[in-house]
């Protein structure tokens, strides 16, 4: 009985055996294959290759699937190798073009990366495919050493990335206003409430205008896309109101009385029984005074709110002065070899401090030395450590975290595992191209998605907080490409266990 019931396991055990070691094989078999094209095919991405050596990409591509279609479907591996070997040479060839056209393409670049953040792609399609042929001609005429025409091509897809972005930023602002506008004009609001659709349409061009002279200063085309927005439904509520009137036949009396109730509302609850004999030059006036009355009433509550806490505060003064005075009469009533014993242990103290200030230093300068320039940036606040990962790019409008940034991930994680016991939290922070709350919910999206990872990739249990702050935590000016890429970052603040221990 017992080798009945023991062979069906012994059977088991011995095919999960062999299936492991055939796994195995196929990985190790895999990295022998492609692990050089594979290394290649990183840095490649890392560099754009395929903006700025597309035609030495697109063939190592080609190859590269070539090859990984053999390798699934079984072929011989002489034709496997033949093509992972050719698509190693051109990834290597991309490579060595992109440190050319890198330098002459940085300012197309910067003006691409640009519209991409202002969302050109969703607002002015056909612009931007117009840009990026453009872009795609002048890199491959750079391949083809043909320099006059890729600088006439990078300088008009230039253009027209820095057009896609104007207008992106401009539909940014005021599509809301823009869309009440296209609504109102299919109303036929024009014939009832001419005025007021006329002054949002002036305020929009308005906004169109200030954007088109300072594209990265919005505060005031915000502040007036705001009003443009209000005008527009202003007037489809007069139209509205003014359509429904003739429809009920109400008179000019009619409207006027009504008005006058809804006036009388207000005035209600401040005392005010208003009069409309005369007009509402008198209502209003009163109103007024009545709300200054009322204003003197609260400053004065204010006031006395205010001496009641001055004079708690001073008592509290008083009492501290006190404590502070017997501390002195106390230290003063110690003996010598107290004396002594406290100046010997703050001696030791002190050196205790030193020794752990230099194993501080040391740790930070280790965990630096992980990090490229191009990666990150480790900076000093207070006993807090912050990493500046400004090598960690997403996606315009998303906070997906791209499978070419997991190595740098992997160094924060083991930056974090040198501070054991930390208090640990993920900031984002963009730009102050778009709206104040697409940005605050963007960074914050992107903080908790670098948080999640990190919590999720770590092997150890350390909760991680985060944190986005939109727009509102510059370190540099969103007047250059330069600051506004340096702006668009994200921020892992480490507070040390010791933080503060040591003081």
């Amino acid at each position: 009985m017992k080798r009945m019931l023991l062979t069906p396991i012994l059977t088991c055990l011995l095919y999960y055996s062999i299936g492991a070691a055939t796994l195995f094989a196929q990985d190790n078999l895999r990295n022998q294959l492609f692990g050089e094209a594979d290394q290649l095919l990183s840095q490649a991405k890392e560099k754009k290759a395929e903006f700025y050596a597309p035609a030495s990409y697109d063939k190592a591509m080609r190859y590269y699937n070539d090859a990984m279609d053999f390798y699934n479907r079984g072929r011989g591996l002489e034709d496997i190798r033949e093509r992972v070997k050719n698509a190693s040479a051109y990834f290597a060839k991309s490579l060595d073009v992109c440190k050319s056209s890198e330098a002459a393409l940085s300012s197309t670049m910067a003006a691409r990366t640009d519209a991409t953040s202002a969302g050109a792609l969703k607002s002015s399609p056909e612009l931007w495919n117009k840009a990026e042929e453009k872009f795609k001609r002048a890199a491959r005429e750079l391949e083809d050493n043909n320099l006059n025409n890729a600088k006439d091509d990078a300088s008009s897809a230039q253009t027209m990335y820095r057009d896609a972005e104007l207008e992106a930023i401009k539909a940014n602002f005021l599509t809301p206003a823009r869309d009440l506008l296209k609504r109102a004009d299919e109303m036929s609001v024009n014939d009832q409430a001419p005025k007021t659709l006329l002054k949002a349409q002036r305020l929009t061009k308005q906004v169109e205008d200030l954007l088109t002279q300072k594209r990265y200063d919005t505060d005031e085309a915000r502040v007036l896309a705001q009003e443009a927005k209000y005008e527009a439904a202003h007037a489809i509520y007069l139209y509205n109101r003014i359509k429904q009137l003739k429809k009920d036949d109400k008179t000019f009396e009619d409207v006027m009385t009504e008005d006058e109730a809804q006036f009388q509302r207000v005035a209600g609850p401040l005392g005010v029984q208003s009069r409309f004999d005369n007009g509402y030059d008198g209502p209003v006036a009163e109103i007024n005074s009545a709300m200054k009355v009322k204003d003197a009433a609260l400053g004065r509550s204010a006031d006395s709110l205010r001496q009641m806490s001055d004079a708690i505060r001073g008592r509290d003064n008083e009492a501290a002065n006190l404590r502070e005075q017997v501390g002195l009469m106390e230290k003063r009533l110690g003996t010598l070899s107290e004396a002594e014993k406290q100046l010997q242990d703050a001696g030791k103290d002190l050196e205790r401090r030193l020794l752990f200030k230099q194993q501080q230093e040391q740790t930070i300068r280790d965990v630096s030395a992980k990090f490229t320039e191009d990666e990150a940036n480790m900076v000093r606040d207070r006993d807090n450590l912050i990493i500046r990962l400004y090598g960690l790019s997403f996606p315009v409008g998303s906070s997906t975290i791209e499978s070419q940034y997991y190595t740098l991930l992997t160094k924060v994680q083991d930056v974090i595992k040198k501070f054991p016991n930390s208090k640990v939290t993920i900031e984002g922070h963009t730009d102050s191209q778009g709206t104040d709350d697409a940005n605050q919910t963007l960074s914050d999206s992107r903080a908790k998605a670098v948080a999640e990872y990190l919590m999720a990739n770590m092997g150890v249990s350390l909760p991680i907080n985060y944190q986005g702050y939109g727009e509102s935590r510059p370190i540099a000016s969103n007047d250059t490409p330069e600051g506004r890429a340096k702006n668009r970052r994200i921020d892992v603040v480490i507070t040390p266990e010791w933080a503060g221990a040591a003081k």
